[in-house]
């Protein structure tokens, strides 16, 4: 449809010379020019303010959303960066714990966010890679709703059992299990996390049945274990330290494919018995979908200086925590590879959650 002045076509029947015609044309005209040119400029106003933004940033305090409880492995990982990163930034980082619903709860919040850099989030194996094919409905699209910033860290699981429990390798551990017929229950850090689908790919890998008890992060799930109420946890080694140092745990075995540097001791599931059997966790930093690519390169840059501080590396290697690193098109690939992998795996297993 055509652009015209109502006024011109309702004096279309009377009267008009030439000269009229042509001063309402030229008004017409004007008119137009100056709606283009306005609109022209708000869009580059706009484009100007992303750019302040982007080479500003940050002017306040940036929130971490840890979809975990304190002292999880997710919140020491955040908490040791805050302080090369309020060097960096001359912003405190200010950490928000939202545990529950297997990490979900935490990442949706990340997703609705504002896309402008002061919201990000440290997501994990359940509500990036496995959440899809697990969850009926979720409230958030990880593909489309996050942008994935930088791979933090990456670590197997360890299989724990209380310290007193007659198995000391995962063979004796799989033969205790099927003695015990439906007796048997595990602990896990949540519904649809690395802890919960590594025991029921072990489950359904070693043929024994046991009872799934979640809990909301790994330091209730671990306490559960150490006290006889659940009988295992498969799960980060971090929140289990204490515990084994302490004489309430014991460690059985490793996920990975490998054993693991800081414990050469522990035998892999796979060599058990088990060939091929590999379950890491990871965890990474995201962003509201829709933050500006330079403040998304800026905190990548900025997270990869606070991994390469010496005192930050010395602490997680301690706690057997794989350093990551990285751009976001490499962590990007990375949850890709991730997720058709445990896609698979999910599907022939059959865990679903409402």
């Amino acid at each position: 449809m055509p652009l015209y002045d109502s006024q011109y076509v309702i004096l279309l029947d009377a009267p008009i010379n030439t000269e009229e015609k042509l001063l309402k044309h030229t008004n017409l005209r004007r008119s137009l020019i100056q709606i283009i040119l306005g609109s022209a400029s708000f869009f580059a106003l706009g484009l100007s303010h992303w750019t302040v933004n982007a080479e500003t940033w940050p002017t306040k305090p940036v929130r971490v959303v840890v979809p975990a409880p304190a002292g999880s492995s997710l919140d020491v990982i955040v908490r040791g960066m805050a302080d090369t990163l309020r060097t960096r930034w001359g912003q405190p980082m200010v950490v928000e714990n939202k545990p529950g619903a297997g990490g979900t709860i935490g990442m949706d919040a990340v997703a609705k966010a504002a896309p402008d850099g002061y919201t990000l989030g440290i997501g994990f194996n359940g509500p990036i890679a496995f959440g899809p094919f697990m969850f009926k409905k979720m409230p958030y699209d990880p593909a489309k709703d996050l942008i994935p910033v930088i791979l933090t860290t990456s670590q197997p699981n360890v299989l724990a059992v209380p310290a007193n429990h007659p198995a000391n390798n995962v063979k004796e551990f799989v033969a205790w299990a099927k003695s015990q017929g439906d007796k048997v229950s595990y602990a896990s850090v949540g519904q649809g996390s690395s802890s919960h689908l590594s025991m029921e790919l072990l489950k359904a890998t070693a043929g024994f049945e046991a009872t799934h008890v979640p809990f909301n992060g790994s330091p209730p799930a671990a306490l559960s274990v150490a006290q006889n109420e659940t009988q295992a946890l498969l799960t980060v080694e971090p929140a289990l330290l204490s515990l084994v140092q302490g004489g309430r745990l014991k460690l059985l075995a490793v996920t990975s494919l490998q054993r693991m540097p800081a414990r050469p001791e522990l035998s892999t599931i796979a060599e058990a018995g088990y060939s091929g059997f590999d379950a890491l966790a990871w965890n990474g930093l995201f962003a509201p979908a829709g933050t500006p690519s330079e403040i998304i390169n800026r905190i990548n840059a900025d997270i990869n200086a606070a991994m390469a501080d010496p005192a930050f590396r010395l602490n997680m290697l301690k706690q057997g925590l794989i350093i990551g690193g990285g751009t976001p098109a490499s962590f990007k690939s990375f949850i890709e590879s991730e997720t058709r992998k445990w896609s698979v795996i999910i599907n022939k297993v059959g865990i679903k959650i409402d």
